[in-house]
């Protein structure tokens, strides 16, 4: 018999709700909403990583890198950041203690996949195996299950979306990038790419790794960082991680 009381969906009844809305943009028509900066930050916001209006959400990807991480957690520290890596699990396999020191700092990780491979390209199986191998290494490397994912290239495919809610990981883009994975970055042109979209609410984009960029591309991104940081703190917004970012505010 029933009470005639209605019961209150959980968290994970909540984000399979939301994410089944864009699960079914993601199989019509996924590559062209989720490639589309502007499309997709007016239609599916919250996938584009816009959050609170007083906070920017700071965020890294395809590392991590023993040359190239430790110089941004160092930038980090001495601004009194935080941040979140979308790290990839062929290199997380290869540089745990590295992971382990990002989350010590009280870095956010998240996964960007086994390897920088565009998922347009992949099949539904193939999707899942690469984004559970990435998620298990992970959480092994940090101590902690990951809540996020980004797909190489910001590609999200139905399979890609999918396996995501399988494993409980919320898809997040980004609203604005530094364009500093080229040879022609500099940390003039990395700042200004950045702060033509900048926003409150906003979510940043920059590259901690070379891993598929041009060779030594994220020195221009390192040397702009500060730069960025005080743009933030001159608007009066706070940087972190997605986490608190994406969290309705109390």
């Amino acid at each position: 018999m029933s009470s005639g009381r209605r019961r209150e969906p959980g968290r994970r009844g909540v984000f399979l709700a939301r994410w089944a809305v864009v699960g079914l943009a993601a199989v019509q028509v996924g590559p062209v909403v989720t490639a589309a900066p502007p499309v997709r930050g007016r239609f599916l916001p919250r996938l584009s990583g816009v959050g609170r209006p007083d906070r920017v959400a700071l965020t890294f990807d395809d590392g991590p890198d023993p040359d190239s991480t430790p110089r941004f957690l160092e930038v980090l520290a001495r601004h009194r950041a935080r941040a979140t890596f979308f790290l990839l699990g062929a290199r997380v396999a290869r540089y745990p203690a590295l992971v382990g020191e990002i989350v010590a700092e009280g870095h956010e990780v998240a996964v960007h996949g086994w390897e920088h491979r565009n998922l347009l390209r992949r099949g539904p199986l193939a999707t899942y195996r690469d984004l559970a191998r990435a998620r298990a290494a992970i959480t092994t490397a940090a101590g902690r299950p990951p809540r996020f994912f980004r797909p190489p290239y910001g590609v999200l495919t139905g399979p890609a979306l999918l396996a995501g809610v399988r494993l409980g990981l919320e898809p997040v883009l980004w609203t604005c990038w530094g364009r500093d994975w080229t040879a022609r970055a500099t940390p003039e042109s990395v700042f200004r790419a950045v702060t033509r979209g900048l926003a409150g609410g906003g979510t940043v984009l920059l590259h901690d790794s070379d891993y598929a960029a041009a060779p030594g591309a994220w020195r221009a991104g390192l040397a702009a960082l500060p730069r960025v940081l005080a743009e933030c703190d001159g608007r009066g917004w706070t940087v972190g991680p997605l986490g608190p970012h994406l969290e309705p505010a109390r």
